[in-house]
């Protein structure tokens, strides 16, 4: 079964049932999505919407292992080192058109910020667990001081930042 939105809303105690039910009778009425409605009607931060939405998508999208992954170069020059390590996204492939993007749950919405702005291509994400996205980073993007380990360590960007300072990834 699909996890809905307002449900997740409701479970981080940002939206009760019934102004679930409110938004839902004012979606039906006027045709705007959800997350919009909870912004105009409960003063939501958009911000509070994203991570609702990318904590949904994750439990909708296919989970990968990487190390059993085909990766295509081609994918793979869409980003810089930095940019792979900065967002913990890993580019894999292309199915038909669209681009296969890795990343965790953890980082999804960073990741989707970061894929919607930047890379110019039609993609998708799936997810990965965060030591064996970090094993694939450190394959395919290596970068000095980051380790498997790296990916969950916010206190890296620190160290990242410094790196990549100096050379482009």
């Amino acid at each position: 079964m699909k996890l809905r939105l307002g449900q997740v809303l409701m479970d981080a105690g940002m939206l009760n049932a019934e102004q679930v039910a409110q938004v839902l009778e004012r979606q039906r009425r006027d045709q705007k999505p959800f997350g919009l409605l909870c912004e105009r009607m409960f003063g939501l931060a958009p911000e509070v919407i994203e991570e609702a939405w990318a904590q949904q998508y994750a439990t909708v999208t296919r989970t990968i292992d990487p190390e059993l992954e085909v990766f295509e170069p081609q994918a793979l020059e869409l980003i810089s080192r930095r940019q792979a390590w900065q967002f913990r996204v890993l580019p894999v492939r292309f199915d038909d058109t669209e681009l296969m993007l890795a990343t965790t749950p953890m980082h999804l919405r960073r990741a989707l910020r970061f894929a919607s702005e930047l890379i110019q291509v039609p993609l998708y994400m799936v997810m990965a667990d965060a030591e064996r996205l970090g094993q694939a980073l450190c394959k395919h993007y290596p970068l000095p001081g980051m380790t498997p380990q790296s990916v969950t360590d916010w206190a890296m960007d620190d160290l990242l930042a410094a790196v990549t300072g100096r050379k482009a990834g």
